[in-house]
């Protein structure tokens, strides 16, 4: 098991690029992906890249759901061959696996109990509550006309009802999501968040940078985060511990 003073991988898996960085550079390397991206094609890239570069364990964002730290459906943007693939031993690494939207999540914390939705070609979504992740599965439940959240204020949304009315809705559901799940908080990620000329009451733009962040803290026993970066009127609670509860491969 890496200490936490140790160098950890980090792996931002997307449908057009792979992310990479080790934290210590200012910008992360980039690897195109598509649908003939294999996870061994991906190993065997990252290898090749990141040669010289030291590291004890590596952490993976998986654009699907993950269960136990193992992804249990292929991908719908790149190759097949993710169920079931045995990272650890490819990458010679121990190996730690979370949703791309939760790692983004877990380094976008600042306390208390936090909700993340991702708005990109679908609907990542992710609580932290009091530090403990839990990954959700947001997406495809019920919301308007026999459609779901994603068939609204995902890339499929804006495109059929253009962005007054994306707006419109992503302004809704967040504040459906956020009661429902009383949240003090929610960071709104993905690509699509940018087009929002203003946030709703309790939000604020994430960062896909948190993503590589998210990938260094899911090694940390615990973190200290500050609250300080909010109004009090969300509630945040002060010095709260994070304790990972990611699985190891």
């Amino acid at each position: 098991m890496p200490e936490t003073s140790d160098r950890i991988l980090v792996l931002d898996v997307g449908g057009t690029h792979i992310k990479i960085s080790d934290g210590h550079r200012k910008v992360p390397l980039k690897l195109d992906s598509g649908p003939k991206t294999t996870p061994r094609l991906m190993v065997a890239a990252v290898k090749k890249l990141t040669a010289d570069w030291k590291y004890s364990g590596v952490s993976i964002g998986y654009p699907g759901p993950v269960l136990h730290g193992r992804p249990l459906l292929e991908p719908h943007n790149l190759g097949h061959g993710w169920v079931g693939f045995d990272f650890a031993k490819a990458l010679g690494h121990p190996v730690k696996i979370v949703n791309d939207a939760a790692m983004q999540a877990i380094g976008s914390y600042e306390g208390g109990r936090m909700l993340f939705l991702g708005l990109g070609t679908g609907l990542g979504s992710a609580l932290i509550v009091d530090g403990m992740l839990e990954p959700l599965e947001l997406a495809h439940l019920p919301y308007e006309k026999g459609k779901t959240y994603e068939d609204y204020i995902g890339l499929r949304g804006l495109e059929k009802l253009g962005k007054k009315k994306w707006r419109r809705h992503v302004f809704d559901v967040v504040e459906r999501l956020k009661s429902a799940l009383e949240a003090d908080y929610v960071i709104l990620g993905g690509g699509n968040a940018r087009l929002l000329k203003k946030l709703p009451d309790g939000a604020r733009l994430g960062d896909n940078a948190n993503a590589i962040r998210g990938g260094l803290r899911m090694w940390k026993r615990s973190m200290m985060a500050s609250s300080s970066a909010h109004p009090k009127k969300t509630g945040v609670r002060k010095k709260t511990p994070v304790r990972d509860t990611t699985e190891t491969q």
